[in-house]
């Protein structure tokens, strides 16, 4: 057993030094190599309580994976960083072990496929329930290095996924083949047939990359990067003078062609009613700045909130505050343009623990107010269902106002291009993670979402980094972490629908159905002798 810690320890360190953005991603096409020949070795052993040797085996894999990537939670929160790590370590361990369940009982032709199905049917169910944390998810890797990647217009992240799977398995049957044989012509020829098959999907993407126009049209957009601290000052300053300075940091670089101006998440962080919103005095004064420009649209976070004055439970995320009532809190965008009424999104990605309580209905009678307790949020926020987009005032351009936690999520993003978007605005406060790799992983995986979609990103930062995303992946210019001002840029826009936008997650959804499959007939099945 000694032996297969040591192979679990090698594949934890594998995935972690393939990680964005400090990683090398090609250590992910071996990554999983020493934990498949661990998994090899308990459930050919004469041990007992195999299953549960290779659960122990697993976790430490990805106990090690998790912590190096995502330690930087304990910034925002201790406890959420413990338990982020104990628990997508253990989902990932569970997952291993159906593997484990199968192996016993199917041949490798059979359950060297259920492995990436079931991985990937993983994490199609980790982008979608309470307890969503898809920041590990595999495809992921590749975001430093988007030179390789260009078919994601086509496949999305699941498409790397499957890519980085095959040559792990591929890698695996050789060395197994290897020790069963002892000969050196079959780890040649199998090294050279993975290294073939990591080779093609790169020049593929090298053609794709040499290949691809961008749009013709392009709008002129200062994103702004106030850099306040939102453990000391963010909320203590008034939305009146939070307006005055975004207006005073937005005229030291921009002209009578700017198009936008983007202010990051929250921006506004004083709660106003959103109903009474284009009423308020820094909206007003935003408006009248905005109405000097021809063709300017204000983007801006703003935190709102509205109140509910009767007894009974208005809407189910509503929070009761005794005499007050009832209220419900909103993590939102807003655009102000020469329109007396601004438009609104509401995020509806919220971030476990800190915006939402995970199955509210059920725990929160158990644990009561725990998630305040260990770093949550006060009030459980409201979302909504369908995305808008932000449209300028002569209908030229479309903004997609997707809100920080939201930018991780592929098949979420093509929503606002299926709505009409024709470019990315992000808005974002990555301060809660310090200067870690956090804030530089967040960044990283905007690129990704310009390639699947094939749209400019224009991404506003608090803190940092603020910064220009073409359609290709490329960063062409950034605003330093933890330093203020405002960056001016010229980006393209285009009206292309991509495959992996009018298709989504479809790799995803096809490991699910074979997940399925395989597994009722693993069951169905009596163990291999």
């Amino acid at each position: 057993m000694r032996n297969s810690y040591l192979l679990a320890i090698l594949s934890g360190l594998l995935l972690a030094l393939a990680w964005p953005t400090y990683g090398i991603p090609i250590l992910a096409f071996i990554g999983f190599v020493p934990l498949l020949l661990a998994e090899k070795h308990i459930r050919e052993s004469s041990y007992k309580r195999k299953g549960g040797k290779v659960f122990l085996v697993s976790y430490v894999t990805f106990i090690i994976w998790n912590s190096i990537t995502t330690w930087w939670i304990w910034y925002s929160t201790p406890f959420g960083m413990f338990f982020a790590l104990a628990v997508n370590s253990l989902l990932m361990a569970i997952v291993f072990s159906l593997y484990h369940f199968v192996a016993k009982r199917l041949p490798a032709k059979i359950h060297l496929i259920f492995l990436p199905a079931i991985w990937m049917a993983f994490e199609k169910f980790h982008l979608n329930w309470d307890f969503s944390w898809p920041w590990l998810n595999l495809g992921n890797v590749f975001s430093e290095y988007t030179t390789w990647i260009q078919w994601y217009e086509y496949t999305g992240v699941f498409g790397g996924a499957l890519w980085i799977w095959i040559i792990n398995i591929g890698i695996y049957k050789t060395v197994v083949n290897y020790k069963n044989n002892g000969n050196r012509s079959i780890l040649i020829k199998g090294v050279a047939r993975n290294v073939l098959l990591i080779a093609i999907p790169i020049i593929f993407s090298l053609f794709l990359l040499n290949s691809y126009e961008e749009g013709t049209k392009k709008a002129q957009i200062t994103l702004l990067q106030p850099n306040v601290d939102p453990y000391s000052q963010k909320y203590d300053i008034s939305n009146i003078q939070m307006a005055k300075n975004l207006i005073a940091l937005a005229k030291q670089d921009i002209n009578q062609n700017t198009n936008y101006i983007i202010a990051p998440e929250t921006a506004l962080a004083k709660g106003s009613s959103i109903d009474q919103f284009d009423d308020s005095t820094e909206k007003v004064m935003l408006q009248d700045y905005v109405n000097q420009f021809p063709n300017m649209q204000f983007i801006t976070g703003v935190d709102f909130y509205r109140h509910y004055p009767q007894k009974e439970k208005p809407t189910i995320t509503a929070n009761f505050y005794g005499r007050n009532g009832w209220f419900d809190f909103y993590n939102a965008a807003v655009q102000i343009n020469k329109s007396n009424t601004s438009e609104k999104y509401i995020k509806s990605k919220l971030v476990v623990g800190v915006e939402n309580f995970p199955f509210k209905t059920v725990l929160e009678p158990l644990l009561g107010d725990v998630m305040l307790d260990l770093g949550g949020t006060v009030a459980m926020r409201a979302t909504q269902e369908e995305r808008s987009v932000f449209k300028s005032n002569d209908n030229t351009f479309s903004a997609a106002p997707i809100i920080c936690y939201e930018s991780i999520y592929g098949e979420f993003v093509t929503g606002y291009v299926k709505k009409g978007a024709n470019f990315l605005s992000i808005i974002t406060n990555d301060a809660w993670w310090d200067d870690t790799q956090g804030h530089k992983q967040h960044l990283s995986y905007a690129r990704l979402r310009a390639i699947e979609t094939r749209k400019s990103v224009a991404r506003s930062a608090n803190t940092g980094i603020s910064a220009f995303i073409n359609e290709k992946g490329e960063i062409t210019k950034t605003l330093a972490f933890n330093s203020k001002g405002c960056l001016s840029g010229e980006i393209t826009v285009n009206n292309k629908e991509t495959i992996y936008v009018k298709y989504g997650d479809y790799i995803a959804r096809i490991a699910v159905l074979f997940t399925v499959m395989i597994l009722l007939y693993a069951i169905a099945r009596k163990k291999k002798v």
